[in-house]
């Protein structure tokens, strides 16, 4: 394989700025051990003139929620107009956006828990006890309370009565404008990672998480030891292969590339879509990477997505000059 210059974009002022600084620097160690020169910058103000000096063949971005993953850093790159790693900008916008895409998905004839999304402007200009009063009389519990955008579980909450439900509200609201209420449903967590290069979208091994409380929150995530993973997830033959081809149609019907990661709850008798990931995350313990070392290499599949990014525009390989790891 040539050397390429690579760029990770990782960082931003996000609440998940450390999940994203971590997945960068892993990236970079495993693109670097390949033989590949890796700059890493943040989502700041240096971006743009590092991009014009360093002269990257292809750029990989890791930040994750609010401009990371909604499409406008994706739109930036596209107006500079060199190769990247992931979703085009359109479908990061639709994807990122929960509601969205549960709409998508589900008109689309994948089943998906009901929901409800509200602005925070609309408590605002009613009244929060006069909304929580209307959703109260028509909401069955319990529910599950998350931000319409971002990821890493923050701001997510289960709400089994009505008084839960305006604690949940609140602390959505605490990262987001706009948060949805979806049906609590019963069932495994998993999550399936989709690599879409030349022979078009693959689902890697599914991922099963298990936690201690049933709550894979942020703190499951990334700073406890509760979280067990099973990789792939302990499901029966046949249910792997039908969550796998779930996984692969909800990349395709949200217009994804590259990469996803496609979040579901199997239940008894149906799979469940909750959620796309247009930047998965890429720590020692996010699914994406589990999920790629259950395939064979978690460097093989970063090896290949840049590979894939440049040969996709086109663009030869050409060794770079020397630069700064």
């Amino acid at each position: 394989m040539n050397s390429l210059r690579v760029l990770i974009i990782a960082g931003g002022l996000t609440h998940e700025r450390d999940v994203s600084v971590r997945s960068g620097r892993r990236v970079a160690n495993v693109l670097q051990q390949l033989g590949h020169v890796v700059r890493i910058s943040d989502l700041d103000s240096g971006l743009i003139p590092l991009v014009e000096e360093f002269a990257p063949d292809v750029i990989w971005p890791l930040v994750h929620g609010s401009v990371g993953e909604d499409g406008s850093l994706q739109a930036l790159l596209e107006s500079l107009g060199v190769p990247f790693i992931g979703s085009n900008s359109v479908q990061a916008m639709l994807a990122s956006n929960k509601p969205t895409a549960k709409g998508l998905v589900g008109a689309a004839g994948v089943d998906t828990p009901g929901w409800v999304s509200l602005p925070q402007s609309l408590f605002r200009q009613l009244g929060a006890s006069e909304v929580l009063g209307v959703l109260d009389d028509g909401m069955r519990f319990p529910v599950v309370v998350k931000p319409t955008d971002g990821g890493s579980a923050l701001g997510i909450s289960r709400a089994d009565d009505p008084g839960e439900l305006r604690a949940a509200m609140v602390d959505a609201f605490a990262y987001g404008e706009r948060v949805m209420i979806e049906h609590f449903v019963e069932g495994h967590d998993i999550a399936v990672s989709v690599l879409d290069l030349e022979g078009g979208p693959v689902a890697l091994p599914p991922v099963e998480i298990v936690t201690d409380d049933g709550h894979y929150n942020y703190d499951a995530r990334y700073t406890t030891d509760t979280t067990q993973y099973f990789v792939p997830a302990r499901l029966g033959p046949e249910v792997l292969d039908t969550v796998s081809a779930a996984a692969v149609e909800v990349h395709h019907i949200l217009g994804l590339r590259d990469l996803s990661r496609i979040d579901f709850i199997v239940g008894e008798d149906t799979i469940w879509f909750i959620d796309a990931n247009v930047t998965p995350g890429m720590t020692d313990t996010s699914l994406f990477p589990q999920a790629a070392e259950a395939a064979g290499s978690f460097s093989e599949v970063c090896a290949r997505l840049v590979a894939h990014a440049v040969a996709a525009t086109g663009k030869e390989e050409d060794d770079p000059e020397d630069g700064e790891n």
